[in-house]
């Protein structure tokens, strides 16, 4: 082979080890971040749906003393809370950390995160009380009561079930999950926050997910 040749070769040979360097280190650089980002969530106690689903439009009467459907959820990142004023443990625990949540957003995801606690106990839970209640925890918490048979189905349409209390029964108590439901901007289910919550790192997610919405 002449030495031209060898050098041609020994070119082309050099070209095609460099190109699959560069595809080699371009996929590894891309699978990082879809790594860490996995790992983030998963810090955090967030759970993503595989693919996000549609809430059913159901209507509610917030805390402001205002009607409002759920597919109005939108445009926002919403985090919804299935509890009730009455409640003698979860629900004070939960909204508390929900409170430190909030402080440690940023002023943009402050404006772009809404936290909303829908009562499952909307025969004792009026508007005013639930105003009253979440005053206590934050100003700009939400409320949404309404019949128990559309808090049930919204319940259950974001994966987060409860047994309503016997009203028949003085002083009855409701059986609930302290998780969070995740509603995305395209107003849509994107997941869960599992309780108990891990503070810093679903503010640090949350934060996240506004950044990456712009």
């Amino acid at each position: 082979m002449s030495r031209n040749k060898i050098q041609l070769a020994l070119l082309a040979s050099t070209s095609l080890l460099l190109a699959l360097i560069i595809v080699y280190v371009a996929n590894h650089m891309r699978a990082p971040s879809s790594d860490q980002h996995t790992e983030g969530l998963r810090a955090a106690g967030i759970i993503a749906l595989p693919k996000p689903r549609d809430i059913p439009p159901l209507n509610f009467q917030t805390s402001n003393d205002k009607s409002v459907v759920t597919t109005e959820l939108k445009d926002k990142w919403y985090l919804i809370y299935f509890g009730y004023t009455y409640c003698p443990d979860i629900c004070p625990t939960s909204l508390a950390e929900m409170r430190q949540i909030h402080r440690l957003l940023s002023p943009q995801a402050q404006q772009q995160v809404e936290f909303i606690m829908v009562s499952v106990d909307p025969d004792r839970d009026t508007a005013k009380q639930l105003r009253a209640y979440l005053d206590f925890f934050h100003p700009d918490f939400k409320g949404f009561t309404g019949e128990m048979a559309d808090v049930q189905k919204f319940s259950n349409a974001l994966g987060i079930p409860f047994i309503p209390g016997d009203i028949s029964q003085p002083g009855y108590t409701v059986d609930h999950s302290g998780n969070l439901a995740i509603i995305s901007p395209a107003g849509q289910h994107f997941g869960f926050v599992q309780a108990p919550f891990k503070i810093e790192q679903v503010a640090k997610q949350l934060n996240l997910f506004v950044q990456q919405a712009k």
